[in-house]
């Protein structure tokens, strides 16, 4: 069997719209150079992991080129396909586990000092057989991460994205298909001011620094 494959959601920065929760505070140029730091450093994080395949699947999906010249060495890209984000969701797991794999998982571009070990043990669980689905609870209601065993669309269809009520739909929708689902510890993704000021107080208080999101955000608040 492969590895098991983990696939950052990431959108190219520039060529789709990023951030728009943060634009009253922050211009979308200056979102856009935020969001870009996230990315980068994910990236950077997930090309360190062992034992995982790094995936980047990207948006628009004729961003190849531009997504590939911002992907480190050793990450494969691949276009996100679909309607709307469940289809993207959907399509990118059963695609990976298609290709001969114990275990898939999507991680959110979005929370910049998420704990690579929470993607770790996501991955162990899943390739053990310990759970169907794992999931990684964000503060706001949705999640930072869903990794599965086998394709399951019915995760995906007809989900209220960008609300609170994605996680505990998923939940439920998991828990009605009879799957074991292994929950991480939960984590807080940056989509409004008030998250970007609870990622700088947290940085400065000696938190996870990502380098290139503690150097913009630390120079956001000077």
């Amino acid at each position: 069997m492969r590895p098991p494959a983990v696939a950052v959601m990431a959108k190219v920065p520039g060529l789709a719209p990023v951030k728009s929760r943060l634009h009253p505070a922050l211009p979308p140029d200056r979102a856009t150079g935020l969001y870009r730091c996230f990315l980068l450093d994910r990236l950077d994080a997930l090309g360190a992991l062992d034992g995982v395949e790094g995936v980047v699947a990207f948006t628009p999906p004729d961003a190849a080129a531009a997504m590939a010249a911002l992907a480190p060495p050793g990450l494969r890209c691949v276009p996100q396909r679909g309607r709307d984000l469940g289809e993207r969701l959907a399509g990118l797991l059963a695609g990976l586990l298609d290709e001969g794999r114990r275990a898939a998982l999507a991680i959110d571009s979005d929370s910049p000092t998420l704990p690579m070990e929470y993607v770790l043990e996501a991955t162990r669980v899943l390739d053990a057989g310990e759970a169907d689905v794992a999931i990684g609870p964000c503060d706001d209601g949705g999640y930072y991460l869903i990794g599965l065993r086998a394709a399951r669309p019915e995760l995906f269809t007809d989900v209220p994205w960008s609300t609170p009520r994605v996680l505990p739909v998923t939940l439920a929708r998991a828990s009605r298909l009879g799957l074991k689902i292994r929950l991480l510890p939960s984590w807080f993704d940056v989509d409004t001011e008030q998250d970007l000021r609870r990622l700088h107080d947290e940085m400065l208080a000696g938190g996870r620094r990502p380098a290139r999101t503690f150097a913009f955000v630390r120079d956001l608040y000077r």
